[in-house]
């Protein structure tokens, strides 16, 4: 077509970018036309107050699983082509299929470039090079301009005989469709943006007007809203709308940026992210790094050189061969941390704005990197915080990962915080459950409780458990939801109520309990919650006798991990009690009731030894029993097989080893057990008893192995030594603590 320049491009390519600049400044062209969804155009006006990396999101209301991103960098031909459409004031639009119709395919291919021949690697091949990113950089990134022409000539013989099908086909019709329509509308010169594998199909004798229209009809079509939203450099490396992505856009930023000395500059930043490491990087290692990398690309042949070049020399030179180091500066520089900004300007959904009003509040600015925060809840601006990052959670947005809190008490929290560009997706995508992160925060805990499907997910709902509901509670409390709080504890108490596996009830009782103590530290009581954990705690009593009977080894192990954890959150409600002094005369506490309750179970004949021996211990340590000793003589006696004793020992001695230290007679007990197996019995028992001594800290176990070296005695004055008596029972606790090389 006259009047008509199609200009091939790599997606992200530096080289590409500025080329295409300069060329449309030499072009002045009345419309230019830019690869994408043409649903966009309205957007277009925005582009110079975004921060890239920014990409159009395309997606479906009420469907998450039909959303497309077409990402831009400022190294972006596209990017630079729109930029200069809008800052000289000529009409920009965009030329490829629709995303209403791309989005609607049952299953649709990413959008972007879908087709069988990677031309690139088909011209690196031709050219003589094994990697085509190499081969692009040296004959066009390096060159400093683009050889338009060029390029769409060998394209066009990588195409020959090549005949679109599919989705590639619809692609290229409506391209040329779009640019039949500019034409006839009267520009007179127009200037096309698009990977250089469409050129051959824009230019040229082009397909009669029917075949396209053909090839057009019938094609499904969906609603499909639109608008700009951040993206990372993170993301741009392996994930792009143009099927483009690329595994350096740091190094590609670096390149547009900084187009004289790209080396020196890029080394100099390298030794600056070393130096912040505590590395000694001084002038002298750049220039001997610089020297390198230009000396590498000298031998190689290259115009100058690439990043395997700077790489090997930062790897050399500056890092002195420390994988860790090169490692940081790839994630630091080669790919890069950068998240791009839109502007206020930007089609946001109510949720979204008033996320940006929230971050504003509590000074939280969304970054691409990893970035750890401490919270302390008694400061206000720490809770505010706290509670923005926990609503977050509970709408898909998990811009904090919540982790092991530093320092003791409850009223500390971690968190490690990382914003990904699919959170914008998912607020968009659970925008009609409120206007505000709290009211949708809160509908989304009531949608939980009674099963409703999600906005995000029509297909959602249903059942929810006894566990997922006590779970639902404790992270109301945590992101301060009262409006939820009756709703979901109306559903726990019925949940609870027809529930009959005891050990649903034991897995949700610690996190109701931690639910109740939240409501001090937060100031966020939740009324009820008191009866139901009582409620709770009185089934689990009743119940717990029937549950314990008849257990193998694996059921025994399951059910004393929900001993262990209703024991330690007994614990927890007890003092709370005790703190709150509600607690009525007459009326057995909470501790009081469970610890009746394993007495009870404590010394029946039906118990597997692993349940009965830690029932003893937890006994012991609460001062209940002061039998512990003739418990344990009982269950090591010679009536008793060797395999239930080492069970019963077992879970005895996995409350810690320092009984054995601190108790004779408890020494002498196993000590006499162990020696007295015979050599089948012994190594019957053996993998037990290592894996018992194993849990014991390394102060236990060398504690133990103290007292077998001393004959058992506690410290004290040394007595003299029968070395020969001791020795087989030296020999055994030094091999049952993996120590038999002595």
């Amino acid at each position: 077509m006259t009047g008509v320049s199609v200009l091939g491009v790599r997606h992200h390519g530096p080289g590409s970018a500025r080329a295409v600049r300069a060329e449309l400044e030499r072009l002045r062209p009345g419309l230019v036309l830019v690869e994408g969804p043409p649903e966009a155009d309205a957007l277009v006006r925005l582009a110079p107050d975004l921060e890239p990396p920014v990409a159009l999101l395309a997606h479906v209301p009420g469907s998450p699983t039909r959303a497309a991103f077409w990402p831009f960098a400022r190294f972006s031909p596209e990017w630079q082509a729109i930029l200069y459409g809008v800052t000289a004031g000529v009409p920009v639009r965009f030329c490829d299929l629709p995303a209403a119709h791309s989005l609607a395919e049952a299953e649709p291919e990413p959008p972007g470039e879908s087709v069988r021949i990677d031309p690139i690697a088909a011209l690196a091949g031709a050219a003589g090079y094994d990697d085509p990113e190499r081969w692009w950089e040296d004959v066009v990134e390096h060159r400093g301009d683009t050889p338009f022409e060029v390029i769409a000539e060998a394209v066009a013989a990588v195409r020959e005989g090549y005949a679109p099908e599919g989705r590639e086909a619809r692609r290229e019709a409506y391209m040329r469709r779009t640019l039949r329509a500019a034409v006839k509308e009267g520009h007179e010169r127009i200037a096309v943006i698009c990977g250089a594998w469409h050129v051959p199909a824009l230019t040229g004798p082009l397909p009669p007007v029917k075949d396209d229209n053909a090839v057009l009809r019938g094609m499904p079509r969906v609603k499909a809203e639109l608008t700009w939203v951040p993206w990372t450099y993170g993301r741009l490396a392996w994930w792009s709308g143009y099927g483009a992505g690329i595994s350096s856009p740091g190094w590609y930023d670096h390149l547009f940026t900084a187009p004289d000395q790209p080396i020196e500059r890029w080394l100099t930043g390298a030794a600056g992210v070393l130096r912040e490491e505590g590395l000694a990087v001084s002038p002298a290692h750049v220039i001997e790094a610089s020297r390198l990398a230009h000396g590498l690309a000298a031998l190689r042949g290259r115009p100058l050189a690439g990043l395997s070049e700077v790489t090997e020399a930062v790897r050399a030179v500056l890092c002195e061969g420390d994988e860790l180091m090169v490692e940081l500066v790839h994630r630091r520089l080669v790919v890069g941390d950068r998240l791009g900004r839109v502007t206020d300007g930007t089609p946001l959904v109510p949720l979204q704005r008033d996320l940006r009003d929230q971050q504003r509040k509590v000074r939280l600015r969304p970054e691409a990197e990893d970035r750890e925060l401490d919270l302390d809840l008694r400061k206000p601006l720490d809770l505010a915080r706290s509670h923005l990052l926990h609503r977050l959670r509970l709408l898909g947005a998990g811009w904090g990962e919540p982790g092991e809190a530093r320092g003791k008490g409850t009223f500390r929290e971690t968190w490690r915080l990382r914003w990904e560009p699919e959170y914008d997706l998912a607020l968009i995508e659970r925008a009609a459950l409120g206007t505000t992160v709290e009211a949708a925060a809160t509908r989304a805990a009531r949608d939980r409780a009674t099963g409703a499907p999600s906005p995000a997910d029509p297909r959602s709902g249903g059942g929810v458990s006894l566990a997922e509901l006590t779970e639902l509670v404790e992270r109301c409390l945590l992101a301060d939801l009262p409006e939820a709080l009756p709703d979901v504890l109306a559903a726990l108490s019925a949940r609870a109520a027809l529930g009959a596996d005891v050990t649903q009830l034991m897995a949700a009782l610690p996190a109701m309990v931690r639910a109740h103590r939240y409501g001090d530290v937060r100031g966020t009581p939740a009324e009820g919650l008191a009866a139901i954990v009582r409620s709770m705690l009185d089934r689990i009593c009743v119940g717990l006798p029937v549950a314990v009977t008849r257990l193998d080894d694996e059921a025994a192990a399951g059910i004393l991990t929900h001993i262990d954890l209703v024991h330690a959150a007994v614990g927890l409600l007890d003092e709370d009690t005790r703190e709150e002094g509600d607690r009525q005369p007459g009326v057995a506490s909470s501790r009081e009731r469970w610890l009746g309750t394993l007495r009870g179970l404590c010394g029946r004949r039906d118990l597997h030894g692993l349940v009965e021996g830690r029932l003893t211990r937890i006994l012991l340590d609460a001062g209940v029993i002061g039998d512990a000793a003739d418990r344990m003589a009982r269950a090591v006696s010679a009536g008793e097989s060797p395999a239930r004793a080492a069970a019963w020992v077992e879970g005895f001695l996995s409350g810690g080893g320092l009984l054995l230290v601190h108790d004779p007679r408890l020494f002498a007990l196993v000590d006499e057990w162990i020696t007295g197996l015979g050599g089948d019995r012994f190594v019957e028992v053996l993998p037990l008893l290592r894996r018992t001594f194993a849990g014991f800290s390394v102060p236990e176990r060398r504690a133990v192995g103290e007292r077998v070296r001393r004959g058992g005695r506690a410290a004290g004055p040394e007595p003299e030594l029968d070395e020969r008596r001791a020795a087989a029972a030296a020999r055994t606790v030094l091999e049952i603590l993996g120590r038999a090389d002595g």
